[in-house]
């Protein structure tokens, strides 16, 4: 089960995230989402949590949801699927919305 981590503190390491999961069963794995992408690396106060079994999930869900970590109360839901109906097409090998523009020429051919 996949689960959505949002309103942590930005200095929370995912050993930490982790560690609050664990007592609710087997963590699989943690992430942290951060800014990679703007060369900071700054955390976006966000993440995810995947647990294998959704009883374990449930309970983990239930018990942190609006709990005080950090100073911050987190919030806590099952993560949405991934899913291709959003009207994204691919390009390549990426995903992009499609574009509304049509190429027109910019010049009269005379």
């Amino acid at each position: 089960m996949n689960i959505y981590v949002g309103n942590i503190s930005l200095e929370m390491t995912g050993d930490e995230l982790r560690q609050e999961f664990a007592k609710f069963g087997q963590v699989i794995s943690v992430i942290i989402m951060s800014d990679k992408y703007i060369g900071s690396g700054q955390p976006r106060g966000y993440g995810y949590i995947e647990m294998p079994t959704k009883s374990e999930g449930e309970t983990a869900i239930a018990c942190l949801e609006g709990k005080m970590i950090n100073n911050r109360s987190i919030s806590v839901v099952e993560a949405l699927p991934l899913s291709h109906k959003n009207g994204m097409t691919m390009y390549g090998n990426r995903y992009r919305y499609p574009s509304s523009r049509k190429r027109e020429r910019k010049y009269q051919v005379i």
